[in-house]
């Protein structure tokens, strides 16, 4: 610990101190570029606000295009010049664990930092948030050497003969925009594939939780990784994200965020040159629960594709279909666990409810909410703020929600549960969303023919939420293409060479 308050001490970084949750944090604030961390082109601020109270935690450095232009300069010298496109796969795979052992020995600091930043639950900040990323930098860590192409049978021209191979090479300065909701695990999902495919990254975190991805890029300058390897720039999205699809310099762009946003990066990268991209967008999850469903089970993991992260997550379940047979007893038992919900300080350990992430999202939700009373479904409870400072919406619960209805067919990204009931018919795919999706049934055949037939990329089967680092994760139709987490993921950030020689 010594050896490390050393290293951070001889890196040129401003830091924030704060003691909270029994612990001092030490947190960056300035742009990371090219190895350091530096103030934004005329030393341009903004605050980070913790969701809790409402008050502002730090000044950030607000990233201008100069900035993006030095970024990912820095990125292409690293690639092309640098140590990093030189190096064995094998260390760079040492580098990653080596960064993954630093993310453990820092996991209760950057619990910490996400929960005042994003307003998640301290306790699964540290064990998701947190502990996936972990998992995932680890995982990919262990595919940088296993990275192979194939020898190919070809038609041979007599005399000669020939041999054809393929080989998986990175495709050079990758571009990264991640969201607010699971600021630290966005930035794992895709960062870790990227690195363990011999790419060089410039990241851009959301702006309103910027604060994991700079303390990542402080322990990516402690894990010793070359300079340019890695940068991290706060700022907006319409002016960083939009110059990282637009720059020519920039191969890939990885993307995670609103379906219309997402169109309009696709649409960019496409003018500017081709690049490659891929999109992990906007969810309307069906969850459809049967009558011969284990009940008890039903309802907890009903609970949990709602409100999990109070409802700021991307495959949260967006609809529940129940069959109309169990319909008022599980409304009933749903109400019942809603209202044993604690809400409070995400630090405090008992909290099951944190606040919502930022104050323009709570204003939707509040709107969201409105729209779906004056429609005329049935508000069983919940639908309000919270009247306490912070940012706090209670857990909703609407029935009598028809296929046509705005929140039936709109995703509300926070704690609200739509319920509609079913006699028969498959109505979960009527969406232009196909994120994930799941089925409650004790009749197997019934799980795997209803699994086929649903159009999402994730299908759970008498559970939910449940993802894994070695599990590809993406969606279908308007919730995008490309994968997250995986083998798969690997494919995302490599390009296939394919080389014939005769002899």
């Amino acid at each position: 610990m010594l050896r490390m308050q050393l290293l951070l001490s001889q890196m040129s970084t401003s830091s924030v101190e704060k003691k909270l949750n029994n612990m001092t944090i030490r947190i960056p604030h300035q742009l990371f570029i090219n190895g350091e961390f530096v103030d934004a082109e005329e030393g341009k601020t903004y605050k980070t606000i913790n969701p809790t109270d409402g008050q502002a935690i730090c000044d950030v450095s607000l990233a201008q295009i100069s900035d993006v232009e030095k970024a990912v300069a820095a990125a292409k010298e690293a690639f092309e010049e640098g140590e990093w496109g030189k190096m064995n796969p094998r260390d760079r795979g040492k580098l990653l664990y080596k960064l993954a052992d630093l993310m453990e020995q820092h996991q209760e600091e950057l619990a910490t930092i996400e929960t005042i930043d994003s307003g998640a639950v301290y306790t699964l900040a540290l064990k998701t948030h947190i502990g996936m990323s972990i998992q995932t930098f680890r995982y990919f860590a262990g595919w940088c050497d296993k990275i192979q192409g194939c020898t190919i049978p070809i038609n041979q021209a007599r005399p000669n003969r020939n041999l054809t191979f393929t080989k998986k090479e990175p495709i050079g300065v990758c571009g990264i925009v991640i969201p607010w909701n699971y600021p630290l695990m966005m930035l794992a999902w895709k960062t870790a594939a990227c690195l363990a495919a011999g790419n060089t990254v410039v990241l851009k975190p959301a702006q309103v939780t910027p604060l994991t991805a700079l303390k990542f890029a402080e322990l990516t300058a402690l894990a010793k990784f070359p300079k340019g390897v890695v940068n991290i720039l706060p700022g907006s999205g319409s002016l960083v994200g939009q110059r990282l699809s637009d720059h020519p310099d920039v191969r890939k762009l990885g993307f995670t965020g609103s379906t219309e946003i997402g169109k309009q990066i696709m649409k960019s990268c496409a003018v500017s040159n081709v690049k490659k991209v891929s999109l992990e967008l906007g969810g309307k999850s069906p969850l459809i629960i049967f009558n011969d469903c284990d009940l008890d089970k039903a309802v907890r993991m009903g609970m949990s594709s709602v409100f999990f992260n109070k409802g700021e997550n991307c495959i949260a379940a967006g609809r529940l279909f129940i069959e109309e047979s169990i319909h008022d007893t599980f409304v009933e038992r749903m109400v019942s666990e809603i209202k044993k919900m604690k809400i409070g300080d995400p630090l405090d350990r008992s909290t099951d409810h944190g606040p919502q992430n930022h104050k323009a999202h709570l204003d939707k939700l509040v709107e969201y909410c409105e729209k779906g009373v004056k429609e005329g479904a049935k508000l069983v409870c919940g639908g309000k703020q919270v009247n306490r400072p912070g940012f706090f919406f209670e857990p909703t619960l609407f029935t009598d929600v028809p296929d046509h209805m705005y929140i039936a067919v709109e995703e509300s990204f926070g704690p609200v549960m739509i319920i509609s009931k079913f006699s028969n018919g498959l109505r979960a795919n009527a969406t232009e969303y196909g994120l994930a999706s799941g089925v409650f049934t004790r009749d197997i055949s019934k799980a795997l023919y209803v699994s086929e037939k649903l159009q999402a990329g994730t299908v759970f089967i008498n559970t939910y939420n449940k993802t894994d680092v070695a599990a590809p994760f993406g969606g279908f139709k308007q919730s995008g293409f490309g994968k997250d987490l995986g083998q798969e993921a690997l494919n995302e950030y490599l390009k296939t060479k394919c080389v014939t020689v005769e002899y």
